[in-house]
């Protein structure tokens, strides 16, 4: 019998299929205006363009636009690509316009699909931003779909990192704007640092559509970008306690998988103790648990969790001497990611490597608040569905599955669970071998660099020729995928989220036009193409008889989300397929999150060596697991979002004053503001409220308005007087500095004051503003433990970072009051001193760094290397007294 739910929606559809049903009046009127579209000539479609903009702009909707503005597009692209469109394709892009994530599958041309929404939305003037997860995608999407832009007569540009600023500008300005998360991100940070607005990159957030999006919003969402600075080198610190860290025991910590955590046992806290005051790191007579050992107790926690739960090739690679992270989702290298609070140096220093001072935040924003500026946003991905209540709850998007062009003929196997991660390697391999045999291309998908490289010995061992694709050979990714479905070929692959290139059964005719035209760059471009596709076609027959591409994952991930784009790399378009999940009771999912019940059934049905179990149940145990990981994850990336609205709504207030600071022409009435509340909080300070006369302290009033204020009044004869009041004092305080300041521009100038005043309260504000971001960094450290004590450690951060926020803010009208008080015009005695100053230093600097350069042949008089006493003092960062030329640290300052 069936279930309620199910007869309902036997007779009403599914959700899903009613949002589809609804595009398809939308998809006919398009279809219809395909002839008179077609009829047009190439400046007959960037007119329509001028016209939809003019309309667009005039208050016409958007919605009313869609179908004549997705038509032009249509007919832009089969003359720029020779792609037309299919209707599924058109509903995917208006899903997208809608503000939708649109799950197509892999192969059904999403890059395509984006043009539709983007040229809709950009017809306003206000821009628009295409996201993608690395720059080489960024890149090749502008560059190929540029191509349709320009036959509608718009513009396109692309960010990337190092860029130019002036070109960075250029292309946020362009009507198209092709951009990775992080450099968007980090640009909206680095513009609100900036102090004009003639230097900012962006220009407002209008509508983006995010491709994979769920790597985007979700996978990379519990790590905030961050813009730093350093702070004080630290790293004798970590080299002391990396070396006592290989001696801890087991009994010395707990490791906690689930949680990826760390921590000493009471046992470890003693161990460590001892070890650290033997080694005179802790001084003689101060325990652990002294306040004052803080920051030792936070570096021996670093460099235990550097040891115990970061592994080399699999989280993190060492590269030209540097430590580079790893993407745990799409296993690629992470440049110019680091880890906060220590933890990069203290991997750096188990690694030997070159220890990078520690930093301090600038700037931070989560991808969650950023993304949420926009005032429409759109996703693409394939695979959506498992997570469509966070995209809903954290961003309110809807999740819409795009029916396929063609229908899945995907053979997708059942789990084969082996008992050992050996017995599962050893079928891995006899299976490939096999489908090898037959021409059938093999994709072997590893969760770690460590696992792809040991399969990737087997394989050789078993005389199976393939390809690798992990961070190592990153720079060579486009290519390795491109090939993978070519006739024989085999490929292993750690994690193929957000890979972004097709898997083409018979190789991939795009990438291949551009290899050859590049090594024959006089050849007929049209000739070459012609060729190769007739070489694509006769490869793809020989595949498709072999069985098509054959996905065979080496372990389930924590995310089915993840496990499901792999598989989805086969059967693209209708083509047929395989896919199939080998597992061991070993795996790190099945060991931590895996149901206890299902080890005991294997126990009991007594397999034997090399022998798997096959059966639906597993699947549903493990899916179980996994949905457990999933809303685990969820809640720490709420908790994060949670603990960062607090502070993103700070951080929006602060960029807004800045921001309208920058706007403003005129200032002087904002400093005027502040001063007068300055002189509010002295008067209420020294004169308080309802007190009398003999309760008033005039001395301190007299001595902070000096300090304060700048000016020498009064104020102990003024108390004096008969009749005066407090709000008489406060009237006179304002008077005289008030005075004192016009005094002062018309000194200076008007046009130089204001931009003093100018340049004066946007350098006060990024300073408080950065001492604030620590602040509210070490009150989250501690706050997690007002847990004990029965209070919600996420009220107690509210409140304390509203109380620190309106004290900063306080502190900063001091300041600037302070600051502008000070400022005085130079006499010419004075400017030419500076003059003759900044000279000196300047040749000061020159005749370093020609010394440099000539590696400072000579030693300090007296150098004796066997005899440190004769070395002087030099710093860290000095040159050696040897003469060699190297920083000290590097030479005989070196730490062994």
């Amino acid at each position: 019998m069936l279930g309620l739910g199910k007869v309902a929606r036997k007779v009403f559809g599914t959700a899903n299929d009613r949002k589809i049903k609804s595009t398809r009046a939308l998809v006919e009127k398009i279809n219809a205006l395909e002839p008179e579209f077609e009829a047009l000539s190439d400046d007959g479609l960037k007119e329509k363009t001028e016209q939809f903009a003019m309309r667009a702009q005039k208050g016409e909707a958007l919605d009313a636009l869609l179908p004549e503005a997705f038509a032009n597009c249509r007919e832009a692209a089969r003359r720029a690509l020779g792609l037309r469109a299919f209707d599924v394709q058109l509903m995917g892009g208006i899903f997208l316009h809608q503000g939708n994530i649109a799950e197509m599958k892999t192969g059904e041309g999403k890059t395509l699909v984006a043009t539709f929404p983007a040229y809709l939305n950009a017809l306003t003037g206000k821009g628009v931003h295409i996201v993608t997860v690395n720059d080489y995608l960024a890149k090749r999407d502008a560059e190929w779909m540029s191509k349709v832009y320009t036959q509608l007569g718009l513009t396109t540009g692309v960010v990337y990192p190092q860029q130019p600023d002036e070109e960075k500008r250029a292309a946020y300005r362009c009507d198209i704007t092709y951009a990775t998360n992080n450099e968007l991100g980090f640009d909206y940070l680095r513009d609100n640092m900036k102090s004009d607005l003639d230097q900012m990159s962006q220009r407002g957030h209008n509508y983006a559509i995010v491709d994979e999006v769920d790597s985007i919003l979700i996978d990379e969402a519990r790590t905030p970008l961050i813009i730093s600075g350093p702070a004080q080198d630290r790293s004798e610190l970590y080299l002391a306690v990396d070396a006592l860290v290989p001696e801890i025991l087991p009994e010395h910590y707990t490791l906690d998988e689930k949680s990826r955590n760390v921590t000493f046992t009471d046992e470890g806290n003693e161990f460590m103790e001892q070890r650290l005051l033997q080694a005179g790191i802790l001084p003689e007579g101060q325990s652990l648990y002294d306040p004052e050992s803080t920051t030792i107790v936070h570096h021996a926690t670093q460099g235990l969790k550097a040891h115990k739960l970061f592994l080399k090739d699999k989280d993190y690679i060492v590269r030209d001497g540097q430590v580079m992270l790893i993407d745990e989702f799409t296993g690629r290298m992470m440049h110019g990611r680091r880890l906060s609070d220590g933890l990069h140096q203290a991997i750096e220093a188990k690694e030997g490597c070159e220890i990078q001072a520690e930093n301090v935040t600038l700037a931070s924003v989560t991808f969650q608040n950023y993304f949420r500026l926009y005032n429409k946003l759109g996703g693409m991905t394939g695979t959506a569905m498992t997570e469509a209540d966070e995209f809903d709850e954290i961003y309110k998007l809807g999740v819409v599955e795009v029916p396929t062009n063609r229908g899945i003929a995907r053979k997708d196997d059942h789990d084969a669970v082996y008992r050992t991660t050996a017995e599962k390697f050893n079928a891995i391999v006899e299976r490939v071998k096999k489908a090898n045999a037959k021409g059938q291309p093999v994709l072997v998908g590893t969760t770690s660099i460590e696992k792809s490289e040991a399969l990737s010995e087997m394989l050789t061992a078993a005389g199976v020729p393939h390809n690798v694709l992990n961070a190592r050979q990153h720079e060579q990714e486009a290519q390795i995928v491109a090939d993978a479905g070519k006739f024989g070929a085999v490929t292993i692959a750690t994690n193929m989220a957000g890979r972004g290139t097709d898997i083409q059964l018979g190789g991939n005719v795009e990438m291949r036009v551009l290899d050859a035209l590049a090594e024959t760059p006089e050849a007929d471009p049209e000739e070459v193409r012609a060729r190769i596709q007739a070489e694509v076609a006769e490869e793809k027959a020989k595949v498709l008889e072999a069985g098509g591409l054959f996905v065979l994952a080496s372990e389930r991930h924590e995310s089915r989300r993840i496990d499901n784009q792999l598989r989805g790399r086969s059967g693209r378009q209708g083509d047929p397929g395989r896919s199939s999940f080998y597992l061991s009771l070993e795996d790190d999912l099945m060991r931590i999150f895996g149901s206890e019940r299902l080890e005991k059934v294997l126990a009991s049905l007594g397999m034997k060596e090399g022998e798997a179990i096959v059966h639906p149940w597993v699947n549903k145990s493990l899916e179980r697991a996994q949905a457990k990981v999933e809303g685990r994850n969820f809640d720490i990336r709420k908790q994060l979002l949670k603990f960062d609205d607090v502070m993103n709504d700070q951080r929006k207030v602060i960029f807004g004053q800045r921001f309208e600071i920058m706007e403003a022409e005129d200032l002087s009435e904002i400093v005027q503001d502040m001063r007068h509340q300055v002189v509010d909080d002295l008067v209420d300070q020294y004169m308080p409220p309802r007190s009398y006369a003999d309760q008033w302290e005039t001395e301190g009033l007299y001595a902070a308005a000096i300090e304060r204020l700048g000016v020498d009044v009064p104020v102990i004869e003024w108390a004096r007087e008969e009749g005066v009041d407090d709000d008489e004092i406060r009237e006179r305080l304002y008077k005289a500095s008030d005075e004192m300041m016009a005094a002062k521009a018309a000194d200076f100038g008007p046009d130089q004051m204001r931009s003093i005043e100018k340049q004066v309260l946007l350098q006060t504000i990024d300073g408080k503003w950065r001492d604030h971001l620590l602040m509210l960094e070490h009150l989250r450290s501690v706050v997690a433990f007002r847990g004990y004590a029965q209070r919600d450690p996420l009220n107690e951060y509210k409140n304390e970072a509203f109380q620190l926020f309106e004290n900063m803010l306080d502190s900063l009208r001091e300041d600037v009051t302070q600051k502008l008080a000070q400022i005085r015009p130079l006499s010419p005695e004075e400017q030419e001193a500076m003059m003759q100053q900044l000279i000196a230093q300047q040749q000061g600097v020159l005749a370093e760094a020609t010394a440099s350069e000539e590696g400072f042949e000579r030693a300090i008089d007296g150098f004796d290397e066997n005899d440190e006493s004769t070395w002087g003092n030099p710093g860290r960062n000095d040159l050696c007294p040897c003469g060699s030329g190297k920083k000290f640290k590097h030479c005989h300052g070196q730490l062994v």
